[in-house]
């Protein structure tokens, strides 16, 4: 426990959470509730972090199932995810390393309550709209809040998308999955993702997609190696859009 946690105000109502820039999480206040989208790998009791903005209940949601993403959880009591990452998430969670921590701090991981596309979250004037987008992991959902035009992506859109996993559908797989959500760019101006230090234009998911479909075309000839933890796979550099502001320039998709 206790690396650094960075705090972030952008907006009157959102304060980006980054851990030891390992991940990022949000908290999103209403007027009646409050939401925090991903709670990182537990560093930090992240229930102090919010009750020291807002004394308003809570909503956590996960938008998927990574450790670096839920580990934070054990700070709350209820908690969303999307049922289909529960096998990924148990499999960290019943790590032994992760239940000695968790014993030794006196704290427990509260069980997943479902959430899927289609949900809404209201938290007095600020809608968060779910929609499912599997691929870098099964149950992977994105948040749309609506009145705000900002989209919430987790680790399934970022600048540097992991789809060499196991688990991971093909890339064809994959782009029919993100043109089911690609209306999204008409009603958000902003991505927010799960390694984020700020916002990044929405373009970044058109961009994403233009890269998954040259690996699909096979337009791969000068793609490097990517060493990981798992091994080597492929690393496969996608162009982002002139004129348009991003939090980072360097843009890949990994991939077997």
């Amino acid at each position: 426990m206790g690396k650094e946690l960075f705090i972030k105000q952008l907006r009157p109502y959102l304060y980006l959470m980054d851990e030891a820039h390992e991940a990022t999480g949000y908290i999103v206040v209403g007027n009646e509730k409050v939401c925090v989208i991903d709670t990182m790998n537990g560093y930090n009791d992240l229930h102090r972090v919010v009750r020291d903005i807002t004394d308003k209940p809570i909503a956590v949601v996960n938008t998927h199932g990574h450790p670096d993403h839920i580990f934070g959880n054990v700070y709350f009591d209820e908690v969303y995810m999307n049922p289909k990452d529960n096998e990924l998430a148990e499999s960290f969670i019943n790590a032994p390393e992760f239940i000695k921590e968790c014993k030794k701090a006196g704290l427990t991981m509260p069980a997943f309550k479902p959430i899927k596309g289609g949900d809404v979250i209201d938290l007095g004037g600020k809608t968060l709209e779910v929609y499912d987008l599997p691929g870098h992991t099964p149950g992977g959902i994105l948040l749309l809040l609506k009145e705000d035009r900002i989209l919430f992506t987790g680790d399934s859109i970022n600048h540097h998308l992991w789809m060499q996993l196991d688990g991971c559908p093909s890339m064809g797989d994959y782009v029919k999955e993100l043109d089911k959500v690609m209306f999204l760019e008409k009603e958000a101006d902003l991505i927010l993702h799960g390694h984020a230090t700020d916002f990044d234009d929405i373009s970044l998911m058109r961009c994403l997609r233009s890269g998954a479909v040259e690996i699909c075309e096979g337009k791969t000839e000068n793609d490097l190696p990517y060493q990981w933890f798992g091994g080597e796979a492929k690393q496969h550099p996608f162009k982002l859009e002139e004129g348009k502001t991003y939090q980072q320039l360097e843009s890949v998709i990994c991939y077997r």
